[in-house]
């Protein structure tokens, strides 16, 4: 599973800049609707020490694909504006990172309705996208359909809700709700996760950004600061030049490993791991994953022909040296079919073709 997070906000508050930050891509400002993309490794610590038992020829890290989306602007969606193109870009993404602007005079930071303005965008894309369903759910709920005519009363709640300018994610969706309105792909409905792109990281804990953060909390979500402009000259320089620079700016680590961790946390992400002398591969699977479907990421024979799972701990594995020792002290479990994939564990799979 590559996680898949679209940048959005306003024009001119950092989008790419955040983007360089991330992927260190040198992308220039957008002069239309295309999109910047890249595909960056997701960094994790625990990997050093299996690559130390195994010494494979290979490693496989997780990955996070970013795609930076130009700006919407108030009205850009209105009578199938500009604002629709860009949001297409939204449907097939898992996340959104919203990045709010902090590097202006004072007098003109507003997050909460620099995030109104965006939100308000999403929504008015969502209530055509969603009227268009109820319209073909009125023709097939006339032949009597039951489905139909559920789904109809779903979706006309979400409706309404959207009308009154409330996004999908903030409506408290039952299950009904949210298979009614699947299909549509609401942008709305996405789950976000705030950035505030500071001029430096010395207002980090400005009354501003404390503002975004309660926000965030308010509805569930999580804020990150990140002095962009920063952070993106980082990005391009060398490794101990980075370690450096670093330390006098006063940024204990990279946005990229804090916004990584924060994603998974949003999404309801684990990593666990497959090793041998051949290869050590990080694997993605939702928290609470049964051993089967978190085998199936591996490769889709594992979960239809899935028999067992032979599941180490990674502290485990590391502090015994081997699977060898690690299995004489009784550190290695056999699992079945029931089992929940924990964040961390080291993991063979035995399956039948």
């Amino acid at each position: 599973m590559t996680l898949k997070a679209g940048i959005i906000g306003l024009p001119r508050c950092g989008k790419t800049t955040i983007f360089n930050a991330l992927t260190a891509a040198g992308a220039a400002e957008f002069s239309g609707a295309e999109t910047n993309r890249a595909v960056v490794e997701v960094p994790d610590s625990r990997l050093a020490p299996l690559i130390e038992i195994y010494r494979p020829p290979k490693t496989v890290r997780a990955a996070l694909e970013l795609v930076d989306i130009p700006g919407l602007q108030a009205g850009s969606t209105a009578e199938g504006g500009r604002g629709n193109r860009l949001l297409a870009h939204v449907k097939d993404v898992n996340a959104l990172l919203h990045v709010v602007a902090f590097f202006r005079d004072p007098g003109e930071i507003d997050p909460a309705g620099d995030i109104e303005i965006v939100d308000l965008e999403m929504v008015t894309a969502d209530v055509q996208t969603v009227q268009n369903k109820i319209d073909r759910l009125v023709k097939k709920s006339r032949s009597g359909d039951k489905q139909a005519l559920k789904e109809l009363e779903a979706c006309r709640k979400v409706l309404a809700s959207l009308e009154s300018g409330v996004p999908a994610r903030k409506q408290d969706l039952g299950p009904a709700e949210l298979e009614a309105v699947a299909e549509c792909h609401l942008s709305s409905l996405k789950p976000v996760l705030y950035i505030a792109n500071l001029a430096s990281v010395s207002e980090a804990d400005g009354e501003q950004v404390l503002r975004l953060a309660r926000l965030a909390r308010g509805e569930g979500a999580e804020m990150i600061a990140v002095a962009g402009r920063d952070e993106a000259d980082l990005s391009e320089l060398e490794p101990d030049e980075r370690r450096e620079f670093m330390a006098e700016l006063g940024i204990a680590e990279s946005s990229v490993e804090r916004l990584i961790r924060a994603a998974y946390r949003l999404l309801g992400l684990i990593t666990f791991f497959t090793a041998g002398p051949t290869e050590v591969h990080a694997w993605t699977c939702r928290s609470g994953d049964c051993a089967p479907v978190a085998a199936g990421k591996i490769h889709t024979d594992m979960e239809t022909g899935f028999i067992r799972m032979e599941v180490i701990r990674h502290e485990d594995l590391v502090e015994s040296g081997s699977e060898e020792a690690a299995a004489k002290a009784g550190k290695r479990r056999l699992e079945g079919k029931e089992y929940q994939v924990r964040d961390g564990d080291v993991v063979v799979v035995r399956f039948s073709n």
